[in-house]
């Protein structure tokens, strides 16, 4: 069982195994409920791209109060190896890494950087698997991410402006057919402003089979 906690914007922490992942920690952000000084456990901090929203730094931070291990797409991991982080993964679109029994999958995204290239992430425990995509537009690969991987959770962005909008988000559900669906990237700004009852009518329209958990920055979910 995963353990699942929205921190807010793009940002997650899940827990499962006896493992403690984070994904793109904004902690700084406007909607994050703790901030690094509240981190205690981490054994992995992911981060998609190196937007400030989606918590760079930050993830440096807490990788160097807790050894977890950073991992990002190479050009990204290699610059937070030469601002101090010691353990680090430097994985490339398409590559995985065994992390003391969590595999961590890199695997791409449409959207824009300013290292390296954008990405997602597939992470697999033995009690479960989730599937962050980062920021992204809907694209059809993310069908065969379903058929390869069969994530139990994936996160998707429903802001539009930057990323996918509500109805692009429930396509890409319908591709990755994963057994819950969790809204995330909306609302934190005037921007991005969505209403995640409305991706949920349509998820439970057009795939009912999928459950949709709306969290707020604080809440958890188990799967």
């Amino acid at each position: 069982m995963m353990k699942i906690t929205y921190l807010g914007h793009a940002s997650f922490k899940v827990e499962a195994d006896g493992k403690t992942v984070y994904v793109d920690p904004w902690l700084n952000g406007p909607t994050s409920p703790i901030k690094v000084k509240d981190v205690g456990k981490a054994d992995i901090v992911l981060v998609t791209h190196d937007h400030g929203d989606h918590g760079y730094s930050e993830a440096l931070e807490i990788c160097k109060k807790t050894g977890a291990y950073f991992v990002a797409i190479n050009e990204l991991a290699i610059q937070a190896r030469e601002q101090g982080v010691k353990n680090i993964h430097t994985l490339n679109i398409g590559g995985s890494v065994d992390i003391d029994g969590v595999i961590v999958t890199l695997v791409q995204a449409f959207h824009s950087c300013g290292v390296g290239a954008p990405t997602g992430f597939i992470v697999r425990f033995s009690s479960g698997t989730f599937y962050h995509p980062g920021d992204t537009g809907v694209f059809a690969s993310m069908k065969l991410f379903g058929q390869l991987y069969k994530p139990d959770v994936a996160f998707l962005p429903i802001g539009s402006y930057y990323v996918m909008d509500v109805r692009q988000a429930a396509v890409a559900t319908e591709l990755i057919k994963p057994r819950v669906v969790i809204p995330m990237h909306y609302d934190t700004f005037p921007v991005i402003q969505a209403d995640p009852a409305e991706f949920k009518r349509l998820v439970n329209k057009q795939i009912p089979e999928v459950k949709v958990e709306i969290i707020k920055p604080g809440e958890s979910v188990e799967v």
